[in-house]
């Protein structure tokens, strides 16, 4: 009977363990799938001209830092990595210092300097991150 006993005791751990690491997994990944829809933006669109600060091409999404005319450091978010590749822009695009417009919708809370960008234009080129999203308000 201890041997039934002690192999039920693991086998419901076991399936605790896995209750939990799930329930883990999914805590962690709701505010990455929000951070990633357009729910956190704002419907209407704006241009942000500026110049780059930063550069990153790392997962979950690139983005970019840019410094607005007026000083003001803003977050912009590009497409996901196909998108962005299939834009034409490439880490090697564009470089820090460089002037960049961006089209896009800005966060609902509008203390956060942070946008998605649906357009960048650098040195006349247009990267298209959302074709169908441009002019869409």
């Amino acid at each position: 009977m201890r041997f039934v006993h002690h192999r039920t005791s693991r086998r419901a751990l076991r399936r605790a363990g896995l209750a939990g690491g799930l329930a883990t997994l999914l805590a962690i990944s709701a505010p990455a799938l929000a951070h990633h829809g357009w729910s956190w933006a704002q419907s209407e669109q704006m241009t942000l001209e500026g110049t780059i600060k930063t550069i990153s091409m790392a997962p979950p999404h690139p983005s970019l830092q840019v410094t607005a005319q007026d000083g003001t450091l803003w977050q912009v978010d590009l497409g996901n990595p196909r998108q962005t590749a299939n834009s034409g822009f490439t880490g090697d695009t564009a470089k820090p210092g460089d002037a960049i417009t961006v089209l896009g919708n800005r966060n609902r809370d509008e203390a956060k300097a942070h946008i998605k960008a649906v357009r960048i234009t650098i040195a006349g080129q247009n990267y298209d991150m959302y074709p169908e999203r441009i002019g869409s308000n």
